[in-house]
C-alpha cells in the first residue's frame, strides 16, 4: 500500500476517472496535436526541436562560463565575492544614497490632495472605464449601478464585507449589493479590470523612470484566518501558530501588481510562479523574474528556460546550494568546493520529446503550470519527467548562479524587484485594515474574491499617485526647481497617508469628467509642521 500511494502521487499509476489521480497525460496535449504544432514550427518554446542542438548548445555554454568563473575566482577578481575552500560568500549591496530621493519623495506626496478612497476609484474608473469590464454573467452588459458595483468590490478590498458596507455607505441595500456581486464579480472580470489598469500604469511617462517594463517580481502575503475561514486554512510555523492563507502577487517593475492568486499557507510558492507569468491579460511581455528563496526550485528553473524567461532569485542559501558540470572529468582550480555533481542529460534525451510537449502544454493552456508542478514534484518518488525537467533546471541553476557570482548588476536588480513587491504589501496590509486583516471567508471563491478586489483596489492607487506624483513633478518644475530623474526613480508610487481608507464610503455625485484636483501648495506641509 505504502509504494502504491507512492506511484499514485509520481503519477506512475492513476485511476480512471478520478480528478485527483487522473493519468498525468490527460493534462497535456494529445499526442497528435503536439506531432502536428511540432512539425509546423508552433510550439512557442525557447529551445531547439532536437535535443542534440540543445544539448550541444547548453554544453559549449556551461563549460565555457565554469572556465570564466573559475579563472575569476582563482585569480581573486570576482565583483564584491569570493570562492575560497570554504564556500561562497558574497558581499551585501551597498545602499545607494537616498536623502534626496527621500526628500523629493516627502515634498511630492505633501503636495498630493486628500481625499477618500471611493473618490479615488471614481477618478481612476473615470479614466480608464474599469468597471465597464464587470460584464454581467448572462448578457455580458457592463453595470447599469457603477457605484453599487465599485462599493462591492470595496467590500472585498477592505475586509469590509458587504452588509457593513451597505451601513456604511448609507444609500446601498444589502440585497443591492449581493446582487451585483453574484451578477458582475468573478474571476474572469476581475482580470479583466486590472488588466485596464495595469496599462494605465505603464502608459504613464513617470513609470519609463521605474523600469522598462519587462521585469517583475512575485511574493506571496500571508493573511491570519478566523472565524469560519479558520475551517479552510493551514498552518504555516514561519508565520507563528496561527491558521491563514498567503496572496501570491506577481508586480511589475513599474509597480503594477499584474496577478494574484490565493494559495494555502504551507503551499510551496515555486509551484505558481509562472501562473502569473503567463496567465495575466495585459500586453505585458515580461523577459526577467525575481523571487525570494520560497519561489526557488529546479523545476522551475527548466521551464522558465523552457518558456524564454530569465529566472533570477534570491536565494538566501545560494552558498549552499551546489552546481552541476556537463563533464566530471574536468577539474576546477577554484570552483571546486561548489561543484556537487554530473547532470544526468542521459534522462533529458529519453524523455526529450515528453519535455518539449509538456512544455507546449503549458504555453497553450492546456494545463497549469502550478498543477503540473504539484504532480511532478510528488514526494518521495518522482516520474521520469519530473527527473529529467529537474537535470534541465540544474544546469540552469549553475548558470544562473555563475551569473549572479559575477554580476552585481543582475544582485541589484534583483534585489530592487523584490522590494517592490514589499513594499507593495505594506499598502494592501494597510487597505485590508477590516478585522486587522483576518480572513473569515470559508469557500475558495470567495477568498479570491478578497484576494482580487484587494488587488484592483491597490492598482488603482498605484495609478491614481502616479497620474498626480507626474503634475506634481511638473508644477515644481514649471517653478524651476530641479528634480532629477536619479531621484525620482527611487519616489514609489505606492504612499497612501493622503488618502482615507475608512469612515463613511461616501461616493462623489458629480465626475471630475477631465479636470483634476488641484494640488496642496509645496509649502504648507512645511506650514502644517511648523
Amino acid at each position: 500500500m505504502v509504494h502504491l500511494r507512492d506511484r499514485l502521487r509520481a503519477g506512475d499509476i492513476w485511476v480512471e476517472g478520478s480528478r485527483a489521480f487522473r493519468a498525468f497525460d490527460d493534462s497535456l496535449l494529445p499526442p497528435c496535436t503536439f506531432a502536428t504544432r511540432r512539425q509546423d514550427g508552433q510550439l512557442g518554446l525557447a529551445v531547439p526541436d532536437r535535443f542534440d542542438h540543445w544539448r550541444d548548445e547548453r554544453i559549449a555554454v556551461l563549460a565555457a562560463r565554469l572556465r570564466e568563473v573559475d579563472a575569476q575566482a582563482a585569480l581573486g577578481e570576482l565583483p564584491d565575492a569570493a570562492i575560497t575552500e570554504a564556500g561562497l560568500s558574497i558581499s551585501p549591496l551597498r545602499k545607494d544614497p537616498s536623502e534626496t530621493a527621500d526628500e523629493a519623495a516627502r515634498r511630492l506626496y505633501g503636495m498630493l490632495p486628500r481625499l477618500r478612497i471611493t473618490d479615488l476609484l471614481a477618478e481612476v474608473h473615470g479614466w480608464t472605464g474599469f468597471a465597464e469590464r464587470f460584464g454581467h454573467l448572462r448578457t455580458g452588459a457592463p453595470p447599469a449601478d457603477v457605484v453599487t458595483l465599485m462599493s462591492a468590490i470595496l467590500a472585498g478590498a477592505t475586509n469590509l464585507g458587504l452588509a457593513r458596507m451597505a451601513r456604511s455607505s448609507g444609500i446601498l441595500s444589502l440585497s443591492r449589493l449581493l446582487w451585483t456581486a453574484e451578477w458582475h464579480l468573478r474571476d474572469e472580470t476581475y482580470a479583466a479590470a486590472l488588466a485596464s489598469l495595469v496599462e494605465a500604469i505603464h502608459a504613464q511617462p513617470l513609470t519609463a523612470l521605474w523600469g522598462d517594463g519587462d521585469t517583475s517580481s512575485s511574493d506571496g502575503q500571508f493573511f491570519k484566518a478566523g472565524g469560519r475561514g479558520e475551517a479552510r486554512a493551514e498552518y504555516n510555523a514561519h508565520y507563528g501558530s496561527e491558521p491563514g492563507v498567503k496572496f501570491y502577487t506577481h508586480v511589475s517593475d513599474r509597480f503594477a501588481p499584474f496577478h494574484t492568486k490565493v494559495i494555502a499557507a504551507s503551499a510551496s510558492e515555486a509551484a505558481y510562479v509562472l501562473d502569473g507569468l503567463l496567465h495575466h491579460e495585459t500586453s505585458l511581455a515580461i523577459r526577467e523574474h525575481y523571487t525570494d528563496t520560497g519561489g526557488t526550485a529546479d523545476h522551475v528553473f527548466g521551464l522558465c528556460h523552457l518558456l524564454g524567461f530569465r529566472f533570477a532569485p534570491r536565494t538566501r542559501d545560494l552558498a549552499d546550494r551546489r552546481l552541476y558540470v556537463a563533464d566530471g572529468r574536468t577539474h576546477y582550480a577554484a570552483l571546486t568546493p561548489m561543484i556537487g555533481g554530473v547532470a544526468h542529460l542521459r534522462t533529458v534525451e529519453e524523455n526529450w520529446n515528453e519535455v518539449l510537449r509538456m512544455a507546449a502544454s503549458i504555453r497553450a493552456g492546456t494545463v497549469a503550470p502550478s498543477a503540473l508542478l504539484r504532480r511532478l514534484a510528488a514526494f518521495p518518488r518522482q516520474n521520469a519527467l519530473a527527473k529529467a525537467l529537474r537535470e534541465m533546471g540544474r544546469i540552469e541553476r549553475t548558470l544562473f548562479t555563475l551569473d549572479w557570482i559575477t554580476d552585481p548588476a543582475l544582485r541589484r536588480r534583483s534585489h530592487a524587484g523584490l522590494n517592490k513587491g514589499e513594499a507593495r504589501n505594506a499598502l494592501a496590509r494597510t487597505l485590508f485594515f477590516h478585522r486587522q486583516g483576518e480572513i473569515c471567508d470559508r469557500t475558495f471563491e470567495n477568498q479570491r474574491y478578497r484576494a482580487s478586489g484587494l488587488n484592483l483596489a491597490v492598482a488603482a492607487v498605484i495609478l491614481w499617485n502616479t497620474v498626480y506624483l507626474n503634475r506634481a513633478i511638473a508644477e515644481l518644475r514649471s517653478r524651476g526647481e530641479i528634480l532629477s530623474d536619479d531621484a525620482l526613480a527611487h519616489v514609489a508610487p505606492l504612499g497612501w497617508e493622503h488618502i482615507s481608507f475608512n469612515g463613511d464610503y461616501i461616493w462623489p455625485t458629480e465626475p471630475l469628467g477631465d479636470a483634476f484636483r488641484p494640488l496642496r501648495s509645496p509649502r504648507l506641509p512645511f506650514l502644517e509642521a511648523a
